[in-house]
């Protein structure tokens, strides 16, 4: 395996006074016409970091990885890489390369040639010794020795992922872009690929910007994500920030699964709220760090993840198991191996997802459809959020 040396001596230095960003956006506005695609977003990406962009189509995050890249420049607002503004400067001078979503490979070309093609375009054009070699190290660093002389067509969807990779590493850039270069991919590649992508990015030490709208992308590869709606960044943290500690309904429903219960907030203070149901039941949890402002009488949802929900006979003594509980019924059942997933239906609180492990459902038989159950789930589970 080629260590990450020859990618690293590429590296600016750290600025002076020891800032570890790579990228910021400084009151970023971009415009189209009459839409704002991006209105006033202010970031920073620390070196080395693997940030993701996340959100729905439409949000923001395709138009600020095309301004990092170059491709699109800010109407409003200073881009910044590596300390320096590149407002204004093309992408074929920015110390960034990028993997696009079709890979854009060059199908008359084979693998060296494709790899090699950023090498050949340079001034003063390194020699064909220093071009092949410097191919042949990037194979290793992306797991395919001995490809040099494939042709495109001869590699699995996987193979071409990494060759696109390659490519875009060769270049040695201070930040590799990707706009979501999996989505193309089945559902098991694409997992082994997201570990690749994890690994490379550990041992090369840049920083990569992932764009993508799969929640489950996101989480597994990120150390930190952005969500992004109408243009604006809704909420930034980690992964496990996001997943236990969502702002608000929108993150906690865009990041993950989750069961909500909205109504009016009835009561809340700085820890713990209340949400009074339509049918006058009240729910309580507890207020998430940082979450939006809450006051008596706007709209709220009490949030409980699947995974947290208890399905249990129907006959079962829940005193000392739950502290919220409600008959129901098993209206849908799901294997899906690790888990089995239930949806039931229940008069008071309407349909619950529950998501129940394997040795849990080995353990206690499981149930089928057209059971009687209950539900229930300790008050720790539960979030108060508002309801935006």
């Amino acid at each position: 395996m080629v260590g990450r040396d020859h990618i690293d001596r590429a590296r600016p230095e750290p600025a002076p006074d020891g800032d570890t960003t790579d990228i910021e956006f400084v009151g970023v506005t971009k415009r189209f016409g009459e839409i704002v695609a991006v209105d006033n977003v202010n970031l920073a990406i620390a070196r080395g970091a693997f940030y993701t962009l996340l959100g729905p189509s439409g949000c923001g995050k395709t138009t600020s990885l095309r301004m990092i890249a170059g491709f699109d420049q800010p109407t409003a607002g200073d881009v910044r890489i590596g300390g320096a503004s590149v407002v204004g400067i093309p992408a074929y001078k920015r110390p960034v390369n990028m993997v696009f979503q079709q890979y854009a490979l060059f199908p008359h070309f084979d693998v060296a040639d494709n790899i090699g093609y950023g090498l050949r375009q340079r001034t003063p054009r390194p020699s064909k010794q220093e071009i092949a070699k410097r191919v042949g190290e990037t194979l290793e660093l992306v797991r395919l020795p001995g490809f040099e002389r494939r042709r495109i067509w001869e590699l699995s969807g996987g193979q071409q992922q990494r060759v696109a990779l390659a490519r875009a590493l060769i270049n040695r850039p201070t930040v590799l872009l990707l706009d979501e270069p999996l989505a193309a991919l089945d559902r098991k590649l694409r997992r082994e690929m997201q570990i690749e992508l994890q690994t490379l990015q550990r041992e090369v030490g840049i920083t990569f910007v992932l764009v993508t709208h799969d929640q489950e992308e996101a989480l597994s590869m990120s150390d930190t994500i952005c969500i992004m709606l109408d243009g604006r960044i809704v909420q930034t943290g980690s992964p496990k920030e996001l997943y236990d500690e969502p702002t608000n309904r929108y993150v906690a429903d865009f990041v993950g699964k989750s069961n909500f219960f909205a109504g009016a907030i009835a009561e809340c203070d700085r820890e713990r709220g209340a949400v009074r149901l339509a049918n006058g039941r009240v729910l309580a949890g507890r207020r998430p760090k940082g979450g939006q402002t809450l006051t008596p009488g706007q709209r709220g949802a009490i949030a409980v993840r699947p995974e947290l929900i208890q399905v249990m006979a129907a006959k079962a003594v829940t005193d000392d198991t739950v502290d919220v509980a409600a008959p129901g019924r098993v209206k849908n059942r799901i294997f899906l191996g690790e888990h089995t997933e239930y949806l039931i239906g229940t008069e008071e609180l309407g349909d619950i997802l529950a998501l129940v492990p394997k040795y849990v459902e080995t353990a206690e038989g499981g149930f089928s459809r057209g059971d009687d159950v209950k539900v229930g789930w300790r008050g720790s589970a539960a979030l108060t959020l508002a309801d935006a």
